[in-house]
């Protein structure tokens, strides 16, 4: 009842936060005589305050039209490469009318980012993809909300993850691939790559693991503790939930992301909330810069 307990808090909230919004924009619309108001910036970021706290926060676009390499701006289009019911593969094409530089391109060296499949979007790697595409040819996976993939998508264990790894590095071709794995997928990705290797496949030039433990057992810490002294039967019946019937998903058993999102919010809650206030401040007293750092971190 958890998820749908917190479909209808979602929803009750949803009259609130477009208030907030409003009433925000009304004391900062300088077209407005409300606006000049003495407080009219307390009442303003107090408003937008609520808004953010409430608000629901959709997928951000990457928004890479172009990157600069070899001096040379060059214009970039994300295109789906292969589409699977529970992750979708992405290609950043560049393009050039140079010659010189078309040639360059084509030589360069490819490499695949294995993004975590949840915590957050993959456009939370948007600066390391602009980064590769100044000297690679990049792919990225974008892994699709779990809530939105219908029961007769089928199911999604530890295999076939790997299995989704193993056909991506197929369809790029292993030869002259370099594979990268943030966080999470470290393992999934060591594991798709050593059972290629084992059966005679062709496997990528490099693996570079960034952030994942490979081994838990080594530098444990309290995530591993928890690990260790719940049951399985523990997780099933305080963390797995069905998908509420208001999604495509609907009766799927997920872990939702509003607990991963609060278990990340409950490693630091003094420094989140630090943060908060201090947009708060922030939009007082019209400081905008670091006002768009805090929207820009929180969007992700």
């Amino acid at each position: 009842m958890l998820y749908q307990l917190h479909e209808f808090q979602r929803a009750m909230l949803t009259p609130l936060t477009a208030g907030a919004k409003a009433a925000a924009d009304t004391f900062t619309d300088r077209a407005n005589p409300i606006s000049f108001i003495p407080g009219a910036e307390r009442l303003a970021a107090g408003y937008e305050l609520i808004y953010r706290l409430g608000k629901n926060y959709e997928k951000p676009p990457f928004n890479i039209r172009s990157v600069q390499s070899n001096g040379h701006e060059i214009s970039a289009i994300e295109q789906t490469i292969l589409k699977k019911p529970f992750c979708n593969l992405l290609r950043f094409k560049r393009y050039s009318d140079d010659p010189a530089t078309i040639k360059m391109l084509k030589t360069e060296p490819v490499v695949l980012v294995c993004a975590p499949l949840s915590g957050h979007h993959v456009t939370l790697l948007r600066d390391t993809v602009r980064t590769l595409l100044s000297d690679h040819k990049v792919y990225i996976t974008d892994w699709v909300d779990a809530r939105m993939v219908s029961l007769e998508g089928g199911r999604f264990s530890l295999d076939e993850y790997i299995g989704y790894i193993q056909e991506f590095i197929r369809h790029i071709g292993a030869e002259n691939l370099h594979v990268i794995s943030v966080c999470q997928p470290t393992v999934p990705v060591l594991a798709a790559i050593s059972l290629m290797a084992s059966a005679g496949e062709a496997t990528p030039r490099t693996m570079t693991m960034m952030g994942g433990p490979i081994d838990a057992r080594r530098s444990p810490t309290a995530v591993n503790s928890l690990a260790t002294t719940r049951s399985f039967e523990w997780f099933e019946n305080n963390v797995i939930y069905p998908v509420p019937a208001n999604y495509p998903g609907a009766g799927r058993h997920v872990y939702p992301g509003f607990l991963q999102h609060t278990g990340f919010v409950a490693m630091n809650p003094d420094r989140h909330a630090k943060s908060h206030w201090d947009y708060y401040l922030d939009l007082v007293k019209g400081d905008t810069d670091d006002a768009e750092a805090h929207v820009k971190f929180y969007d992700e």
